[in-house]
């Protein structure tokens, strides 16, 4: 097992946010005082900067104990994480990231995994997986070669005849190195003009989903002081053969479909409502970049929860 301690400053969040257009009353070092019964005391790091470190680390992790070499050969090309939320990481506060020894399975397809974990202040705030498959662990079953050509298509509106509402978004190298940098992650590693290197790192354009949904909420008039959502879990699949071919500017069409609201959706039988959107990234002519089911809950009613275990 690999242990790593770091620590995420204001101007850490500061500029991950920023990059990936996320307004969330959570992470604005003055607007949090805002949010109705925050339990934070302040603003907390974004959950795609945590998911941005975990890619680092690992590819750190991949490149120290030669796994490249295996995914390359073996065509697996879909880098999945499994995510759950069970706290937050305050700015200044020491987080301690735990990656596992990597797992080798074969059955039914060649898979390589490891368990993942963030603690801060000797609580854990986070769990999870990253696998590398041949195919998406998530979502897997999705074809959008039918949908209408998107470019004819106004952003923030919903796409005719289908669930989804379109957010239209330009990828901008700038904002993915503020991203990286935010996250802890040297952005020489994905982006190096003199040598010629432009490789958008996997968490990137998936962190451009936050905006999305909260613009969505926005137009739906949702109150983010009243009513504030938090993550609850992250399930993430990125095409890295598509990845690797995006430059600076290019498109990228976020789809995103609301699960309609059910008392069978909630958060581990706790009976908190869960909010669950599918969402996708598509680019160069509706290849699917990233697929990702997101999960919120109510923070009054995690709150009231714990109230009630008490």
């Amino acid at each position: 097992m690999v242990e790593t301690d770091f620590v995420f400053n204001q101007i850490h969040i500061e500029a991950a946010r920023n990059a990936s257009d996320d307004f969330n009353l959570f992470h604005d070092k003055r607007k949090w005082l805002q949010i109705t019964h925050n339990p934070f005391k302040g603003p907390i790091v974004l959950g795609f900067q945590l998911n941005a470190l975990i890619e680092y680390q690992i590819r750190l992790y991949r490149e120290a104990h030669h796994e490249n070499k295996i995914i390359e050969e073996n065509n697996l090309r879909y880098s999945n994480y499994q995510i759950t939320f069970l706290n937050a990481v305050r700015p200044e506060h020491t987080v301690n990231l735990q990656i596992k020894k990597t797992l080798i399975k074969t059955i039914p397809n060649l898979t390589l995994a490891n368990r993942i974990a963030i603690k801060s202040n000797g609580k854990t705030v986070l769990l999870g997986f990253k696998k590398e498959t041949q195919e998406p662990l998530f979502l897997a079953d999705m074809d959008f070669s039918n949908l209408p050509d998107l470019h004819e298509l106004a952003d923030r509106s919903m796409i005719p005849e289908t669930p989804y509402f379109l957010k239209k978004k330009y990828l901008n190298n700038g904002n993915a190195k503020n991203f990286l940098s935010g996250s802890l992650a040297e952005q020489s590693d994905y982006f190096d003009e003199i040598d010629g290197l432009e490789n958008y790192p996997e968490s990137f354009p998936c962190s451009l989903t936050s905006g999305a949904l909260l613009e969505k909420a926005q137009m739906e008039n949702h109150d983010f002081k009243r009513n504030p959502m938090v993550y609850t879990s992250h399930e993430l699949s990125i095409d890295r053969e598509c990845l690797r071919v995006l430059k600076d500017h290019d498109e990228l069409d976020i789809l995103v479909n609301q699960h309609p609201d059910s008392e069978n959706l909630t958060l581990n039988k706790t009976g908190i409502k869960l909010r669950v959107y599918d969402c996708f990234g598509l680019v160069k002519g509706k290849k699917i970049l990233f697929r990702a089911k997101m999960r919120l809950a109510s923070l009054e009613e995690i709150l009231s929860n714990l109230d009630r275990k008490r």
